[in-house]
């Protein structure tokens, strides 16, 4: 057991977990090892595809980058890649239920656990409502092609003009303001409600869904592309020149435009750091972990960079600006290709479905474990007798989601869950060059290459992309934080366990729960 140092509140701060006792509530954790490295690899696919490929790509072309938004998932993807490979090392070392959080408290101390655990609700929480956000949209597109509307009030963030094709929508001759995005808050409740009762088989159904995305993906693809192809030099001249447009301040294109695209596209990036918080159930984390990962960062790098590409050159980048940017594309193949739009739309909510799903889930698991180690009210740690889940935390989390999405417009929830997540990665890279210089001898399943320049330019990368988002969402961001070390004066220091020398083997009733999503006896 960590001692806590009684050397005044700095070092209260500091007080950290020991590997020794990390590794021992492993050990005692009754999750079941039957994740694999392609279960895993899935895991990571199944939620990176969604989030930025089918929601946020549209907005980072249209609002800032135009057809160069390709650059910016470059440039995104190697910032990604620095946290992935610190990431990997940390799930290789450290396989624990907690992910980030858990390495900073290891690591860095108490308090800066508990930033974490705050940059972490931006990253999960937001990011569900976010994707939330976009599968409503797709619904609306799809219902719409069978001749069903939903009141268009109905269908946005509060206050806002409903938007189609770039240009405000009019019934009687009049811009409709949204009021309320119902289907995006019905979504997040009733997904909320599923994970209370407890999903079985979820493994293969996981699975199942990643094959249907990754199938319906490679249908715009290869439909997309054979279009493309057949008239490549029109659509090149008519949508991709030019390819960076003309810079007109305020991150608004040029090489600015380029770098705030990659902000916000970067949020597409947030589900390989998914797959370290199933570090309890993985078979062989210290080889499983790392292939996981790094795995389907590459594979959806690819995905990303091909869609993309499609898009921009089928459709003026300046449509883009919607929730569903697929759906705008597909029904611009033509309507000898009606029927293949229908069945991307509904390929697209049946992918996004399970994003928000392991979205939500992992929130849950974030919550759960702060309330274990007494940093949150033991009631998040509450596990419910019947269906063995953490039901009170599960049904706040699907609440703080469901508002979010109901009345947040997509672009301002999208930037703080960008902020959050970048914020998040350069804490986990700083983790790294901790635990390098504290514990050099300590085994380690994976090793980032190049230490320590990776781990370094991993942390300048995200402060750099953080900067180049709009002041008024940092200025939010920066409250909430504030916020944050508040709570923890007021109730985590008082309450930590390990501040009253408890260890989480002490924790009598609250038993660990058999994790609703990840657990799985088809998944060996």
């Amino acid at each position: 057991m960590a001692s806590t140092q009684q050397g005044g509140l700095l070092a209260r701060m500091m007080a950290r977990k020991s590997i020794a006792q990390v590794q021992r509530e492993t050990e005692k954790s009754e999750l079941k090892r039957t994740l694999g490295k392609w279960n895993l690899l899935l895991l990571g696919v199944g939620c990176i595809i969604g989030a930025g490929i089918f929601v946020r790509t549209g907005s980072a072309a249209a609002l800032h980058a135009g057809p160069a938004v390709l650059l910016s998932f470059v440039v995104a993807g190697i910032v990604c890649a620095f946290a992935g490979l610190c990431y990997a090392e940390l799930s290789s070392t450290l396989p624990v239920s907690g992910s980030a959080y858990t390495y900073g408290y290891t690591t860095l101390g108490e308090f800066v656990a508990w930033i974490m655990g705050a940059l972490l609700l931006l990253e999960y929480g937001l990011a569900a409502s976010v994707v939330a956000v976009g599968w409503g949209g797709y619904v609306v597109s799809l219902l719409a092609d069978f001749g069903l509307q939903i009141p268009p009030q109905f269908t946005g963030p509060a206050g806002y003009p409903l938007m189609k094709d770039g240009v405000p929508v009019l019934v009687d001759g009049q811009t409709v303001t949204t009021i309320f995005n119902l289907p995006a808050f019905l979504i997040c409740i009733a997904l909320a409600g599923l994970l209370v009762v407890g999903v079985s088989e979820s493994a293969k159904v996981n699975n199942v869904i990643v094959a249907i995305k990754v199938s319906v993906l490679t249908a715009f693809i290869v439909v997309g592309g054979l279009i493309v192809l057949s008239n490549f030099t029109e659509l090149a001249a008519k949508n991709w020149t030019p390819f960076i447009p003309p810079n007109t301040g305020d991150g608004e294109f040029g090489v600015d435009g380029i770098m705030r695209a990659a902000s916000i596209v970067f949020f597409a990036y947030i589900g390989f750091e998914a797959v370290s918080t199933a570090g309890q159930e993985a078979r062989d984390p210290k080889k499983d972990m790392p292939f996981g990962i790094i795995g389907s960062l590459v594979v959806c790098t690819v995905i990303y960079m091909l869609v993309a590409a499609i898009m921009t050159l089928l459709v003026p980048y300046n449509t883009l600006n919607v929730p569903d940017p697929v759906a705008v594309v597909v029904d611009n193949f033509g309507a000898s290709w009606g029927w293949l739009a229908k069945v991307i739309k509904v390929g697209a909510i049946i992918g996004l479905t399970s994003v928000v799903l392991v979205l939500m889930y992992a929130q849950t698991r974030i919550f759960y474990t702060m309330a274990r180690d007494g940093l949150l009210p033991h009631v998040f740690s509450r596990v419910h007798p019947k269906f063995q889940t953490p039901w009170i935390n599960t049904i706040l989390v699907g609440f703080v989601t469901a508002v979010a999405a109901g009345f947040f417009d997509i672009n301002v929830l999208g930037d703080m869950t960008s902020v959050g997540t970048l914020a998040a990665f350069a804490i986990v890279c700083l983790s790294v060059i901790y635990l390098r210089r504290s514990a050099p001898d300590l085994p380690r399943g994976f090793s980032v290459p190049f230490y320590p320049v990776l781990p370094v330019l991993g942390i300048l990368s995200c402060i750099y992309l953080i900067t180049t988002v709009p002041w008024n969402v940092l200025q939010f961001f920066l409250w909430y934080m504030l916020g944050g070390v508040l709570l923890y004066f007021v109730y985590g220091i008082h309450n930590s366990r390990l501040g009253k020398g408890l260890d989480q083997e002490d924790l009598g009733d609250m038993a660990e729960f058999p994790g609703p999503v990840l657990d799985n006896e088809s998944a060996r």
